[in-house]
């Protein structure tokens, strides 16, 4: 099956620090991302449903980027986070660049959109 790359878009009221803290933290990682995450060094266990997806964490720059990349998956796949603020409004501005299987593009993007809702709350933004 042929991969495909997605990047999503959304708008925060909440700060960069704060996303950024939730995106990183494992207490907030479990409040909206995934059942559960062990952290050894620079690799990442995430743990949805009993299933267990490991990642490296590749780069990190506090409160503008966070990317992970799959151990298990095709070379070059990752997951990114990018932060940024509207000149404009001031609000925050979460890029998430993730990859899934051709047929599965309107599947993710719904999970990507159930799962940023789970962020708004937890982030207070909701």
């Amino acid at each position: 099956m042929e991969r495909k790359k997605i990047e999503l878009e959304f708008i925060f009221r909440a700060s960069p620090t704060i996303i950024y803290n939730f995106l990183t933290a494992p207490a907030c990682l479990v409040r909206w991302f995934c059942d559960a995450v062990d952290i050894n060094g620079i690799e990442y266990a995430f743990s949805w449903n009993e299933s267990i997806e490991t990642a490296n964490l590749t780069e990190d720059i506090e409160e503008e980027k966070v990317r992970f990349e799959w151990v298990d998956k095709d070379e070059g796949e990752f997951l990114e986070f990018r932060l940024s603020s509207s000149p404009v409004t001031g609000e925050t501005i979460l890029d998430i660049t993730d990859f899934c299987d051709s047929d599965e593009v309107d599947d993710y993007m719904s999970l990507w959109e159930s799962q940023m809702r789970n962020l708004r709350k937890e982030t207070g933004d909701a």
